[in-house]
């Protein structure tokens, strides 16, 4: 994968090494934000686990709510909603590293 982002990205430098691309109207960095760096994967995951924390502890203080009487069933509901599908990404994007892994454990060295 990181392989084949890495010979995108020389292509994207090079246009001329893309056999029958015509470079006609691209121009490199046109859509580059200027003054923006960006962000690391640990950096990006960090933020994306604070979110889903965040989320999660919205649907709880939904739920307490809910059951005190201060919030509707349609905010109670959201928020609930909200959380679940928050953790389902977080399954889902566990499952996806665990088999990542034992995939590259598999490989032979």
């Amino acid at each position: 994968m990181v392989s084949a982002v890495s010979s995108i990205s020389s292509m994207i430098d090079r246009p001329a090494a893309v056999a029958g691309v015509s470079t006609f109207g691209i121009q490199p960095g046109a859509g580059a934000v200027s003054g923006v760096s960006p962000a690391s994967f640990g950096d990006v995951m960090a933020q994306v686990a604070t979110n889903a924390i965040d989320t999660m502890k919205a649907g709880e203080a939904a739920s307490i709510s809910g059951v005190q009487g201060k919030a509707s069933v349609q905010q109670v509901v959201e928020a609930v909603m909200s959380a679940e599908q928050t953790l389902q990404t977080a399954i889902a994007i566990r499952d996806k590293v665990v088999a990542a892994y034992q995939e590259i454990a598999r490989m032979a060295i």
